[in-house]
């Protein structure tokens, strides 16, 4: 890697990540072991989003197991399965501009990504002034009762813990936006149109507080649950090997804009071939018919999972600032 490559991904961390008092880290975040890259700051605040562990735990509790998948000592590529303890990492920024984004990295619900399209997006975020929260969510086919909603669950647990906590972090609770990547990107999509979708039972204060975002960036995300486009893996680890088109449809986020939706910013790579580029089009498709505003930007190049370190050098590089001037737009910053 390239002392410019380094750059772009390390731009702007001259960060705090200490918590603040009473904010100390639960759980620790993901780690593979090993030493890490240099001068790239690791999260040392995280939020267990269930007080008293997460509902419906399986007879086989999952564990925990970290990957490093990244042959390059100056980056790490890290992804997790087996999440029994759905958490935050936190992000901060040393001026906050009051605007938090709730990050839901991919992985085709089989692993969640640490790096790529977690740890990575969010230093880009803290250096802009963001509190960013990056969400480890479960994995339905870890057997938790709550089978296909168990993602939803967390993404929503999530966002009303950031609300609960908007004084910590000096954030304006109305000013939380989500945004996801790949089967992330369905979990976001997901979040964005069943915000109001009672999937557990509330277990303190803070479920009583809204779960939709200020507005919703789903980034080159798996939205179709039904061929020809649904990405196979997503949809079987999501929803079983045969589900029924009833449950198709439930998880089918282009399915389920209700008229109230927040604002899409819609990202996608024409040359997709691990998840077509029809998802998104199908999406802003079915948020048009019910007049949700939608952002959408296609390009040619950028396959699949570019997030920030495989865009460098191409057209779609432009991306995060594209992003960051239609988020001025639904008043997030």
């Amino acid at each position: 890697m390239n002392s410019d490559r380094r750059s772009v991904l390390g731009a702007g961390l001259t960060l705090s990540f200490l918590g603040a008092t009473g904010l100390s880290a639960q759980t620790p975040p993901p780690s593979a072991g090993g030493a890490l890259p240099p001068g790239l700051p690791q999260p040392v605040e995280t939020i267990d989003l269930w007080p008293q562990g997460a509902p419906g735990m399986p007879a086989r509790a999952p564990v925990e197991q970290v990957a490093e998948r990244s042959t390059d000592p100056l980056v790490t590529d890290r992804a997790v399965r087996g999440i029994a303890v759905p958490r935050l990492s936190v992000f901060r920024p040393d001026r906050p501009n009051g605007a938090a984004v709730l990050l839901i990295p991919g992985g085709g619900y089989r692993h969640v990504v640490v790096d790529k399209e977690g740890y990575e997006m969010a230093r880009w975020l803290a250096a802009r002034g963001f509190t960013a929260f990056v969400l480890f969510y479960r994995l339905p086919y870890d057997g938790w009762a709550a089978g296909p909603h168990v993602c939803l669950a967390d993404a929503q647990r999530a966002m009303r813990v950031i609300r609960s906590r908007h004084a910590d972090f000096a954030i304006d609770p109305e000013r939380v936006a989500a945004m996801g990547f790949s089967a992330g990107g369905h979990l976001c999509a997901d979040l964005a149109t069943r915000f109001a979708r009672r999937v557990y039972e509330p277990v303190d204060a803070a479920d009583r507080l809204g779960a939709k975002p200020i507005c919703a960036a789903p980034v080159y995300p798996v939205v179709a649950m039904q061929a020809p486009h649904a990405h196979p893996g997503s949809r079987e680890r999501l929803l079983g090997a045969s589900p029924s088109a009833a449950l198709e449809a439930a998880h089918s986020p282009d399915r389920n804009v209700p008229a109230d939706a927040p604002p899409f910013f819609l990202l996608h790579a024409e040359d997709d071939d691990v998840v077509p580029v029809e998802n998104s089009l199908i999406l802003r498709a079915a948020l048009k018919e019910k007049g949700i505003p939608v952002e959408t930007h296609l390009f040619r190049h950028g396959g699949h999972g570019f997030g920030l370190r495989k865009a460098i050098g191409k057209p779609v590089a432009a991306w995060p600032e594209l992003w960051r001037e239609w988020a001025r737009g639904t008043g997030l910053s």
